[in-house]
């Protein structure tokens, strides 16, 4: 078997056998695999597509190709990945709630990319957290506390890894395949029993119509399920943020206020629970999804789930006392600045793409690989649609390192707003359920 052989089958399309995806995974990550032959081969699967055999055979064998974790629990092993959007923070809540209702979750999450925020990010903000321990701590912090909130080391998937380089800049991120083996690769290296998926939708999604995150959707449970993993997807929706704040301590700050009682998001309580019963449901500690979200409510009323999410702080390098004075912890920035309403009317639109930019163009994210974050920036204080505005009743509040960054975010978050005379229908949360 040799590469152009591969990649002429593709491309006639004949598909990808498991001899195939193997002999080609071994051959990205022993260099034998050159990359105009790597960018041949993923332009041929963007073209001609692979099916769900396809899919399922260059998962196995980039999941093969590196460290492939085995657990011995005393419970399933269980996790969650969301396609990425604007104030989405769902795996923060969600993963110390499951670990308190007896599942264990080893996490493996990622920066931000584009408009969308990253979860190691977020946790970058807690003073002290470092998000790549070595295997050993990550293992054992499973085992004692129930999660551990961490990056992909060099050993998950490496195939994958180059893979990924290639598509970048060979023009086919885009491929419904590819992403969706590049996204389970790396999950199932780390030995899931049960997958939840969370396919954002709207204007702040990758994807943003219906009809592209649907296939998405379907192609990630087909495979995963084809790879003997557990997996449902909830279509949720992203046309506004799912938070009241964008930006990556500002979302600390919302998760610990929902984790303590503070002051709860209704919307994120909602798709984390939704999202946490049919992980529980998939792992068989709920009989039906109803139950699962029932248990997962009880976890984050009762308060087991900050306790569990204080302990994973504590154990990976954070302050011990993070729960309790969450506030007096994490950084904040020195200018802040409301974002008048130009005229009154109910918020009928929002671009949340924009709303995203908005955040990386202040510092809270990466414009360039090597950019450095600011923590502190981003918006607060969002308003949603349906919810009406007087004439310079504020939209959202930004948060800025200078005056100069704030009065341009001021800028875009206006334009990103479309008021309304009238009261307009608000989307659903939950679109629909792929089993």
């Amino acid at each position: 078997m040799d590469a152009r052989r591969v990649i002429e089958t593709v491309r006639d399309g004949c598909g990808l056998s498991v001899e195939a995806a193997e002999w080609f995974t071994r051959g990205l990550v022993d260099g034998s695999v050159g990359d105009a032959q790597a960018g041949a081969f993923a332009m041929a699967v963007l073209c001609r597509g692979i099916g769900t055999s396809g899919r399922v055979a260059l998962t196995e064998a980039m999941r093969d190709s590196g460290r492939v974790m085995r657990w011995d629990l005393g419970g399933p092993v269980v996790d969650k990945h969301s396609t990425g959007g604007v104030g989405d923070c769902t795996s923060l809540l969600l993963a110390p709630a499951l670990a308190a209702c007896g599942a264990y979750v080893p996490m493996i999450s990622g920066r931000g990319l584009g408009h969308t925020g990253g979860t190691l990010d977020k946790l970058e903000a807690i003073p002290g957290y470092t998000v790549n321990p070595d295997e050993e701590s990550f293992r054992d912090l499973v085992a004692a506390v129930g999660c551990a909130i961490i990056g992909a080391n060099d050993r998950i998937a490496p195939a994958d890894k180059r893979l990924y380089a290639i598509r970048d800049i060979s023009g086919t991120v885009e491929s419904i395949d590819l992403i969706t083996a590049s996204i389970l690769s790396k999950k199932l290296a780390v030995g899931l029993d049960a997958l939840v998926l969370d396919v954002k939708t709207g204007s702040g999604a990758f994807m943003a119509g219906h009809d592209q995150s649907l296939g998405l959707a379907q192609a990630l449970v087909d495979t995963a399920n084809g790879a003997g993993c557990r997996t449902s997807a909830l279509i949720t929706d992203m046309n506004q943020p799912l938070s009241f704040a964008a930006g990556n301590a500002l979302e600390i700050i919302e998760v610990m206020e929902t984790l303590t009682g503070n002051q709860v998001n209704e919307a994120l309580w909602d798709v984390v629970s939704a999202l946490g019963g049919e992980a529980l449901l998939l792992a068989g500690l709920a009989k039906t999804a109803d139950e699962g979200s029932a248990r997962i409510d009880a976890a984050l009323e009762s308060g087991r789930a900050a306790e569990v999410f204080g302990r994973m702080v504590a154990g990976l390098g954070g302050p011990n006392d993070f729960v309790e004075h969450y506030l007096d912890r994490l950084p904040s920035v020195p200018v802040m600045r409301p974002v008048p309403a130009p005229h009154r009317g109910y918020i009928a639109r929002i671009d949340t793409r924009a709303l995203g930019e908005t955040v990386v163009q202040l510092g809270g994210g990466r414009m360039n690989a090597g950019d450095r974050i600011n923590p502190g920036v981003g918006l607060s204080s969002l308003a949603m649609i349906g919810e009406d505005r007087e004439p310079n009743e504020p939209l959202a509040m930004v948060h800025a390192a200078t005056p100069e960054a704030a009065e341009r975010a001021v800028a875009r978050v206006q334009a990103a707003y479309q008021l309304s005379d009238s009261r307009p229908e608000e989307p659903p949360l939950i679109h629909e359920r792929l089993a």
